[in-house]
């Protein structure tokens, strides 16, 4: 059979567009065999929120993915169908995103009878670290990282805007300042009373309070890397040492991911008989 240069030009335009599509159903087919193992391994549910550099390859640009509703919504789902008894593993690669999201996702952490373990292969910042802060164990790696969890408005830190506000009389401060100082107080002590709900199941409130105002009240940058070491002597409940079983399913994240940062895989319920 002949072809022409159309024919094989046509042919080859076919495979390009289909190699993604392909890839990414192996990739997930692979990802969901490591979760399984996982699962079986530990006796838990494994629940996923991966967010890596997506990398168009038509223009070359990259979008960043952060923690947002639809993530909230759906680990939320995730938690309530788990039983009761059923421990979770918690895989953890993100660097933050919405404060709600984040809050609300922590809360279901928490809320959750059975013990919740976050990993954390790599790192975990700001929204990450605040979800990570409700759970019964904090796995990190040799060089894994948390964060600061000190609100960010308009891009800068808010107890940044308050020390620019009190630094100087307060007529000679723009009314912008003001406005942007008001909302970073109310900001703050949202951030510290809800970092100190989630953790006082598993400390004493004032030791929770301590906590809370070192990582949310703007000592570090927001991008300050919260070694394990730290971490623990902050009296966060950390383990060391990454799962290889872990590693082996961050590596089946490349780029380009998935649409949704979050995966897990539905419960199998037996079938009841009458």
């Amino acid at each position: 059979m002949a072809f022409d240069i159309s024919t094989i030009l046509l042919l080859i335009f076919a495979a390009m567009a289909l190699q993604p599509i392909l890839m990414g159903r192996w990739y997930g087919y692979e990802r969901e065999k490591a979760i399984r193992a996982i699962e079986e391994a530990n006796g838990s549910r494994v629940i996923t929120m991966i967010h890596r550099q997506e990398q168009r390859s038509l223009f070359g640009f990259s979008v960043a993915r952060h923690i947002d509703l639809e993530d909230a919504q759906t680990i939320i789902a995730a938690i309530k169908e788990t039983p009761k008894d059923r421990p979770i593993d918690l895989i953890i690669h993100t660097p933050g995103g919405l404060v709600l999201a984040a809050m609300q996702i922590a809360r279901a952490v928490e809320a959750h009878p059975a013990k919740v373990t976050v990993f954390v292969p790599v790192y975990a910042m700001s929204g990450g670290t605040l979800i990570a802060l409700a759970a019964d164990e904090i796995v990190l790696g040799e060089f894994s990282v948390l964060g600061p969890i000190d609100p960010q408005i308009m891009g800068l830190p808010a107890a940044s805007i308050l020390h620019a506000r009190n630094a100087k009389p307060a007529a000679d401060v723009f009314d912008l300042t003001h406005v942007l100082a008001d909302v970073s107080e109310k900001a703050l002590d949202q951030v510290k009373r809800g970092a100190v709900e989630i953790m006082t199941p598993r400390m004493e409130v004032a030791a929770a309070e301590a906590l809370a105002e070192k990582l949310a009240g703007g000592h570090w940058t927001h991008d300050y890397a919260l070694t394990a070491k730290e971490a623990s002597h902050l009296g966060l409940p950390i383990k060391t040492g990454m799962p290889q079983e872990v590693l082996k399913l961050m590596r089946l994240y490349p780029q380009p991911v998935q649409r949704s940062g979050v995966e897990y895989l539905p419960i199998n319920v037996p079938n009841q008989r009458l």
